[in-house]
């Protein structure tokens, strides 16, 4: 990483998040700002951060307020001049309902978070990264951005929504200075999705299986690929949806 690197990370708490998070601190980056819902486990991340010789902050955030998603990257640039990186990682899973039973709740919630949350978080980070002339965005999509998911279409319409608006992200500033590109993590062994997987035993076997070489992904090789895609490493990667999946959609 650059002198003085600054990256923001959000859902930074848990998972790939926490994982993304303390590789830019390993990577030598100057300061990661870990920013979740959970007050407490973005403050635990920091902390390990901090432990380990790295500089961190925990801040608290809902990414579907806009207020506050611009409160945050603006203080960040007001304490550090600078923001070089974002990796926008907050998401939410849920529950596998039909869409002809699925509330108008549960859609709605599920867009805020996965897609107008991301869609939040790269405005105000472009607000700022396009001025300067510089900067690397990675949203966070899932496999489920390329490819149907019986009972997930709300998570799979979300999803989809994240590649679509980190594309067109991309041209729009392709020449400023500014890449903005997409990961697609297969099943990844996280919080959340070990959550699901406790909610419906069912589909546990399953889902395991379903993964292309027969075993979840760990949180840190999903956070490499968002790492490298931040870095000087990947200059000349813009608009890309990078699938990390373990040979999953490809079949």
């Amino acid at each position: 990483m650059a002198d003085g690197f600054v990256v923001l990370v959000t859902g930074g708490g848990g998972g790939i998040g926490a994982a993304s998070a303390e590789l830019f601190a390993t990577e030598g980056a100057e300061v990661v700002v870990v920013a979740d819902a959970n007050a407490e486990a973005a403050e635990a991340v920091a902390a390990g951060i901090v432990a380990g010789g790295g500089r961190a902050e925990a801040a608290t955030l809902d990414v579907t307020d806009e207020d506050a998603v611009a409160a945050l990257v603006d203080t960040v640039v007001a304490r550090w001049g600078r923001i070089d990186a974002a990796h926008n990682n907050a998401g939410i899973s849920g529950d596998m309902t039909p869409l002809s039973e699925l509330s108008r709740v549960e859609w709605d919630h599920m867009l805020a978070v996965n897609l107008t949350g991301v869609f939040l978080c790269c405005k105000h980070e472009l607000r700022h990264m396009a001025p300067a002339g510089r900067g690397a965005i990675v949203n966070t999509s899932s496999g489920a951005g390329v490819v149907g998911v019986a009972g997930l279409g709300h998570y799979a319409a979300a999803k989809h929504g994240v590649l679509g608006l980190t594309k067109s992200a991309a041209i729009e500033h392709a020449r400023s200075g500014v890449r903005v590109n997409a990961i697609c993590p297969g099943t990844t062994d996280t919080p959340m999705i070990r959550g699901f997987m406790d909610a419906n035993p069912g589909a546990a076997k399953f889902i395991v299986n379903s993964v292309g070489r027969g075993s979840l992904g760990q949180p840190d090789e999903v956070a490499q690929a968002a790492v490298w895609l931040c870095s000087d490493r990947a200059s000349f990667v813009n608009g890309e949806s990078l699938m990390v999946d373990g040979a999953t959609v490809c079949r």
